[in-house]
């Protein structure tokens, strides 16, 4: 590993625990406002759509200002955000706040160009493996953190210690890279431009592997942030849990993903190729989203949604892989612009709407619906397959 990558790799640490602190509480901090299923589902979305614009921002911001000066002032102004989160007065604060927060810490694609400042191409994959566990082991600690720190009541009091916790994380983080973190590339003095993004789609509609990559992404994404959002009032209903519970389910969600990240997608792609690993990933997914209700027991739902995360940590990050190596050079800011874009908006659009399913339908509609979805991808995973393996046979022929 090159030894200026682990710098940025303790950053997205505590960055990502202070971020995922808040996602247990969530559920219950939304009904101090009387907030139902669709209140609580915007509060979840309401990060994605500030999300969306603060990685265009930020990453063209990175070329001028360079990295360390970006994630030094972005991460101190999330953990701001996390401490007037703590007073919101009313929902409609509450969701606009989570917007600002969510623009704040739109810097994945900050922390992506540092790891491609610091790796070769051929080494890259690994780098991002390096970059995956980091998220996922942050993901796997902070909800644990803010589930044992929440109080006993549904207040804005018993919950304002585990998000002042997470704000401490982000200006923790802040001041680390202010610190530790160094430019690896001098900053250039102007911004990339922007993604031409009418150019990407109809780039991508003509190719038929990057077109299906997208689909299976799109709905893949747009169900797993669903049932994110969902889990904590469904278990609730079904389990009796609090924020405490919650946290702790959420540790068997974080290390689903940090085992697929770390253990097993290296090997399993070695065996049976990207595409295969992508169809097993969403079958995972599928099969966890139509046994969570079937089963209905707590030990199930905690093993079932590490089992989701799993799935999820398996498909996507190798799609994306996929898409990349399958673009020219000159398509790739477009193209991985549009695809970012293309999974911000199935983050931001499926929440509320599940939200509404489950409010309106029944409380176990969000799992079949969300599973038939995952159905569809891999119907289209097939497809991958198909073109991935005949592209290969022509490229031996």
């Amino acid at each position: 590993m090159d030894k200026r990558l682990p710098p940025l790799l303790v950053a997205v640490f505590i960055n990502i625990a202070g971020f995922s602190l808040i996602l247990p509480l969530l559920p219950f901090f939304g009904q101090i406002f009387d907030a139902g299923p669709f209140g609580i589902s915007l509060l979840f979305a309401a990060y994605s759509f500030g999300n969306i614009f603060g990685e265009i921002h930020w990453g063209r911001q990175s070329d001028i200002w360079g990295r360390r000066k970006v994630l030094f002032v972005t991460t101190f102004c999330a953990g701001l955000s996390y401490f007037a989160f703590a007073f919101a007065p009313d929902l409609y604060w509450a969701i606009a706040i989570r917007i600002v927060s969510g623009f704040f810490s739109g810097t994945m694609s900050v922390a992506q160009g540092f790891i491609a400042d610091v790796s070769t191409p051929e080494k890259r994959a690994k780098t991002m493996g390096f970059f995956g566990a980091s998220f996922s082991l942050g993901f796997a600690f902070g909800p644990v953190i803010g589930g044992l720190l929440a109080g006993d009541g549904a207040t804005a009091a018993s919950f304002r210690l585990p998000i002042f916790i997470a704000g401490g994380f982000s200006v923790l983080a802040s001041l680390w890279c202010l610190l530790v973190l160094r430019n690896v590339v001098a900053p250039k003095g102007k911004g990339a431009p922007l993604p031409k993004y009418s150019e990407a789609f109809a780039f991508v509609g003509s190719q038929p592997l990057l077109l299906r990559l997208f689909m299976i992404g799109f709905l893949g994404i747009a169900a797993f942030a669903s049932m994110e959002a969902i889990y904590g009032l469904w278990s609730e209903e079904n389990f009796g849990w609090g924020a405490h519970d919650l946290g702790f389910a959420f540790l068997a969600i974080g290390a689903g993903g940090f085992l697929a990240q770390v253990v097993l997608i290296g090997p399993l792609v070695s065996r049976f190729g990207e595409a295969r690993v992508i169809m097993g990933g969403l079958f995972l997914l599928a099969l966890s989203m139509v046994l969570q209700p079937v089963i209905r027991l707590p030990v199930s739902g905690v093993v079932l949604m590490g089992m989701l995360m799993a799935g999820h940590s398996l498909a996507f990050p190798i799609s994306g892989a996929l898409i990349s190596r399958n673009t020219p050079p000159d398509r790739q800011g477009g193209t991985m612009g549009l695809l970012m874009a293309t999974n911000a908006l199935g983050r931001i659009m499926a929440p509320p709407i599940f939200g509404l399913i489950y409010e309106a339908i029944s409380h176990d509609s969000p799992w079949y619906i969300g599973a038939v979805m995952i159905g569809f991808a891999v119907i289209i995973s097939w497809q991958v397959i198909r073109i991935t393996d005949q592209k290969k046979a022509q490229e031996t022929a």
